[in-house]
């Protein structure tokens, strides 16, 4: 399912095409109130009973990100940062696999709670996770050797507001914050393939996609989910 509730078929790429300049529907997905209300649900579920929410794109997503970081014996010390870190499942996942120097980011401050109460109980208290909002210079943030975003670009996609321009800082602060030679892993359900590689060509190149689930419908193969490995260009 994508983030309009529908699942997303292979569109034809327009070489010319990036999302900066291609327009969803707006949503309330694409708003800060609506993922601050959404956190203040989950944050009140688990003090109650202790259990997250479901996973954004599922726990499948959050496994094909660390597999594939650990198949390519990445150091564990490496620094990375989750971009939207939501209640922060997969810093603790990744944390359990042995990586080190982790950060989260969110911009909502009930999100950012959450993400500690979870690491908390999990002992994991070497998570460094902070509120900050990508889209805007934040001094406290370094330069990472991989950074992640699993549905963040999606959500500031499906904004009232000026999505495209904040597309474009998007784009320019992952180039800010990303090392030459660091990785981008990016999860998306309303991008296609052609279309990300379009919008990040300007400072960064294709490594790999990752495989995800295809179907096939009305003589059309697609997936609900793209997920690509970028490089930081030298």
């Amino acid at each position: 399912m994508d983030l309009h509730g529908g699942v997303k078929l292979e569109k034809e790429p327009n070489k010319n095409q990036s999302p900066s300049n291609i327009d969803f529907q707006p949503s309330k997905l694409g708003t800060k109130e609506y993922w601050d209300h959404a956190y203040e649900r989950e944050l009140e579920c688990f003090r109650e009973s202790g259990d997250t929410s479901e996973v954004w794109f599922g726990k499948e997503s959050m496994d094909r990100i660390r597999n594939w970081l650990e198949k390519q014996n990445i150091p564990k010390d490496v620094a990375l940062l989750d971009i939207g870190t939501g209640n922060g499942e997969l810093l603790v996942e990744l944390a359990k696999a042995g990586f080190t120097n982790l950060s989260g980011i969110d911009n909502s401050s009930t999100a950012v709670e959450l993400a500690k109460a979870v690491a908390e109980k999990e002992e994991l208290l070497s998570l460094k996770l902070q509120v900050a909002d990508f889209l805007h210079p934040f001094p406290c943030l370094s330069h990472y050797e991989i950074c992640i975003d699993k549905g963040t670009f999606d959500a500031i996609s499906l904004s009232f507001d000026h999505p495209g321009e904040k597309l474009r800082r998007y784009h320019q602060s992952l180039l800010n914050v990303l090392k030459n030679g660091g990785l981008f892993l990016i999860t998306s359900c309303n991008w296609t393939k052609q279309e990300l590689v379009n919008h990040f060509n300007e400072g960064l190149e294709l490594l790999e996609e990752l495989p995800t689930p295809k179907f096939h419908f009305g003589g059309k193969t697609g997936s609900s989910v793209t997920v690509l490995v970028f490089k930081r260009k030298e």
